[in-house]
């Protein structure tokens, strides 16, 4: 009861902001799908560091999990054993929104709307999905919409009622095909954006991996953010926590800076081309202190 008020209390205050702005009118959030194609690229990662650094900067965020059948988001966010409901049950009208939404442990005004497990992708029908998303854009400043791998059913709901899309790759030709396939099937007007992960410079210079440059030559999007490969993501992520709200972290920082140009900062993109891996550095830290 606590968490719910908590929540009810941040969700009132940005409705009053939001509000605020124009008199009489109502201003809706923006619906964005976090989508690669390729599965294994740290989609469902980047789906909860970007709403978790989105609710670190005091916005409203909610998380949709529209993974139907493989539900993973709660997981990443630590929120598993806080689920009861899931996004099918509030279409079918067998619990309200509120029972459904699972508020976040470390940012109040993050919450979580998860996926049903025992389902399947073609029981939700793509206009009752967008009816959803226009829903919490009344409430949320943010609704970030976690795309299932693929572009069948799964891929159709989730865009459903998106304006904008975050089209995450890691610097593999699989993944960049994959991802050149998705940006063609995205609805019209829905602008995209661009997230290379888990790039190793050291494998670029080698030839061994696509560098940055070779990944836009193919997909020709604007580049929101470049995420290192870096030990401590995959270490938050089985902890359940984002990495993006440790300031310790290079990973977190990355997708901090991508959170501010996706809030229309002017923010330099990461260049990592001058650097080793993880154990190169670490060796080189070492050797500076003999």
């Amino acid at each position: 009861m606590a968490e719910q008020q908590a929540a009810a209390a941040v969700q009132a205050e940005h409705d009053e902001a939001r509000d605020g702005a124009a008199p009489g009118a109502l201003r809706m959030g923006t619906a964005i799908v976090i989508t690669s194609g390729k599965g294994g690229v740290g989609k469902t990662t980047s789906t909860a560091n970007i709403g978790a650094a989105l609710a670190a900067r005091g916005r409203s965020v909610c998380l949709v999990d529209a993974d139907v059948g493989l539900r993973n988001l709660d997981v990443v966010l630590g929120l598993e054993n806080r689920v009861s409901h899931h996004f099918l049950d509030v279409i079918e009208k067998k619990c309200t929104l509120d029972e459904a939404l699972v508020q976040d442990k470390r940012v109040p005004s993050m919450v979580l709307l998860p996926a049903a497990q025992t389902r399947e992708k073609d029981d939700v029908v793509t206009a009752d999905m967008a009816a959803l998303i226009e829903s919490l854009r009344r409430r949320f400043e943010y609704v970030l919409i976690d795309c299932p791998a693929g572009i069948e059913m799964g891929f159709k709901n989730a865009v459903a009622g998106a304006q904008r899309a975050i089209v995450v790759t890691t610097p593999e030709v699989s993944a960049v095909r994959d991802a050149d396939r998705v940006v063609g099937l995205l609805p019209k007007g829905v602008e995209a954006q661009l997230i290379v992960n888990r790039l190793r410079p050291h494998l670029v210079r080698k030839g061994r991996m696509l560098s940055v440059a070779q990944v836009d030559e193919v997909l020709r999007l604007p580049l929101l953010g470049v995420i290192p490969d870096e030990p401590d993501v995959v270490v938050a992520t089985n902890r359940g926590e984002p990495v993006s709200l440790s300031d310790a972290s290079r990973s977190g920082e990355a997708y901090r800076r991508a959170v501010a140009r996706l809030e229309g900062e002017q923010v330099e993109i990461e260049d990592y081309s001058g650097e080793g891996g993880f154990f190169e550095r670490l060796a080189a830290w070492i050797g500076g202190r003999r």
